[in-house]
């Protein structure tokens, strides 16, 4: 599946957090300096989807945390994070939200 990306949705009385990755990223880790970032599957992995997919998922999210070319340009392209609240890790890009 072209443009796939992993999607794991967790819901509680207060919040659905939503974490996705590009599918290539899961399970390795990008080094920045001193900063290591686990793109952890027990975080990350859960369910392979298209990005539309994915997009309407982080729609209802409360809380977001995203990884990757593919996931974060498809967040950026429907409106969902700003590109300069972008954080960069050994070249792909990294963005988390909360909604209050």
């Amino acid at each position: 599946m072209p443009n796939s990306v992993y999607i794991r949705v967790r819901e509680s009385l207060d919040h659905v957090l939503v974490s996705a990755c590009d599918k290539n990223l899961l399970g390795k880790t990008l080094t920045e300096g001193n900063l290591k970032f686990s793109v952890n599957p027990e975080f990350y992995g859960g369910e392979l989807v298209d990005t539309k997919t994915c997009i309407k998922y982080l729609q209802n999210a409360t809380v977001a945390n995203m990884v990757g070319k593919t996931t974060v340009k498809a967040a950026i392209d429907a409106g969902l994070v700003h590109e300069k609240a972008v954080l960069y890790i050994e070249g792909e890009p990294h963005a988390q939200w909360v909604r209050l």
